[in-house]
């Protein structure tokens, strides 16, 4: 690959990774067609690692891949033979062209994430598909946040876009009384989108270091059109809690420290002060909610700042809290650890032996390293060993993967 190649290249990788999301919004705004605007967007790129090489990366790449795009969608437009409809896609296509401003590309996604949890669309795939068109997830990553096969996902999220399409839905803010069931899509998926970017703590992987942003600016974004949802405060206070210990997840080594051993001093105080503003916001307004409950787990665990400990007892009542509210087995795991923190091991064990069967939970690491640390505080030092094994197989990030098998290696000795 030649320099020229080579930069072209980086190029288009980091307007992808930067921009996917509002560029697939903006071309699917006026054609709802979702499936069409990627397609016409991914034979941009292809025209872009073509002609940049010769031609030089343009000042504005992003204007670039739009215009690209656009004559894309027409020209598949001009191919169809469907009579009417192909005549008012074209007509909708060109006023586009004739409307927009090449030098400036609209942030169309929020509008698209509202558009994406409408009501008509099945309601267990309105967050993922968010977390496609909107954040360019691929499919096994979404089903793999949401504990389902790959082929499964993908099926369904061809349907949703069809949906979208057939059903003629519009992209705008919804009105207030349809507003609180999509928010809570909407909410999930840029959740679902700062988890997919807060799994690489060291921050070595620029793609999802850029969606933990992302998420959190739209997360801003959310709270700032919205200040009196008390679940958008909630989750804005829950990522900035979870953010502000980025820096501390990581030794100088690359290690990974898990939160109860974290160096404090690096968590960042203006992220957890804001955060813990939100909270209080939020809390005045008398709905609590999902988010709002996990980020007061995550305020719990930063008055160790203060008091040097950690308060275990508030953690485990927020926990049954999130149980009550959610049933997640997510939930049910953290919640076995804080009673074994609170009560015994034995106890958080036997909470989560109710899940044993859960067929969602055969492959979640989480599960399986909760479950080895537990039957070890019980004296079971086989079954854990075993438990072990399963957790270090399952993960795929080096640091976590040396820090389990240090854990094992104890355990043997």
């Amino acid at each position: 690959m030649s320099e020229r190649d080579a930069l072209a290249r980086e190029a288009a990788d980091a307007v992808a990774r930067r921009s996917y999301g509002k560029l697939v919004a903006f071309l699917a705004a006026r054609t709802r067609d979702v499936a069409g605007a990627e397609d016409a967007l991914s034979e941009a790129f292809a025209s872009a690692l073509a002609h940049w090489p010769a031609e030089g990366v343009p000042d504005n790449p992003e204007a670039w891949l739009l215009a690209a795009a656009r004559r894309k969608s027409i020209d598949a437009a001009r191919k169809r033979k469907r009579g009417e409809d192909s005549t008012d896609r074209l007509k909708l296509m060109a006023d586009e062209l004739a409307d927009t401003n090449d030098n400036v590309v609209p942030d169309e996604r929020l509008k698209l994430m509202f558009a994406c949890a409408h009501p008509a669309i099945e309601k267990s795939i309105r967050a993922p598909l968010i977390l496609q068109t909107v954040l360019g997830f691929d499919a096994a990553t979404i089903a793999s946040a949401f504990l389902i096969a790959p082929s499964s996902m993908s099926q369904r999220l061809v349907r949703a876009k069809a949906k979208i399409r057939g059903a003629g839905i519009p992209f705008r803010m919804p009105e207030p009384d349809d507003l609180a069931e999509r928010l809570e899509t909407v909410l999930e998926a840029i959740y679902a989108a700062y988890a997919e970017g807060w799994s690489d703590p060291a921050g070595t992987d620029v793609h999802r270091r850029t969606l933990a942003g992302e998420a959190i600016w739209l997360g801003r974004l959310v709270a700032m059109l919205l200040p009196d949802e008390p679940e958008a405060l909630g989750l804005l206070a829950l990522m900035l809690h979870s953010e502000a210990r980025r820096e501390a997840r990581r030794n100088a080594r690359g290690d990974f420290i898990p939160l109860t051993e974290q160096n404090m001093e690096l968590w960042n105080s203006a992220m957890i002060e804001e955060a813990e503003a939100l909270l209080r916001r939020a809390g005045g307004m008398n709905a609590i909610g999902r988010f709002q409950l996990e980020a007061a787990v995550q305020s719990a665990h930063a008055v160790r700042r203060l008091s040097g400990r950690t308060d275990w007892p508030a953690i485990l009542k927020l926990y049954d809290a999130l149980w009550r509210k959610t049933g997640s087995p997510v939930v049910a795991i953290n919640r076995a650890i804080a009673l074994a923190e609170t009560k015994s091991p034995k106890e958080g064990l036997d909470a989560l032996d109710e899940f044993a069967e859960d067929k969602r939970l055969s492959q979640y690491q989480p599960y399986w390293a909760a479950r080895a640390e537990l039957l070890a505080r019980s004296g079971n030092i086989h079954e854990a060993d075993n438990a072990l094994g399963h957790a270090i197989g399952l993960e795929a990030d080096p640091a976590v993967r040396r820090f389990l098998l240090a854990k094992r290696a104890r355990l043997d000795r």
